[in-house]
């Protein structure tokens, strides 16, 4: 899975996938929602839109079925001897 970073005041980062046409959302609070049945045409308007957040409160938000899914376990960081 490749998360594609974004440059958003709402979002870190997203990722697609095509075959299973879902799109995983990671917020900058750390929460993640994957969205379904997402057209790979609206992952391209996602990403070309001036504001991702704006267009997720349009587009997104209450438009698809979502699941609200755990946040991600960062690695800790490695001790230095």
């Amino acid at each position: 899975m490749h998360w594609f970073r974004l440059d958003s005041s709402v979002f870190t980062a997203a990722v697609y996938r095509r075959a299973k046409r879902t799109l995983d959302l990671l917020f900058r609070s750390g929460e993640r929602y994957r969205y379904f049945d997402f057209s790979p045409q609206q992952y391209r308007d996602f990403l070309a839109a001036d504001s991702k957040g704006q267009y997720f409160s349009s587009n997104i938000r209450g438009h698809f079925r979502f699941e609200h899914l755990p946040r991600r376990r960062r690695k800790p960081p490695q001790s230095e001897n």
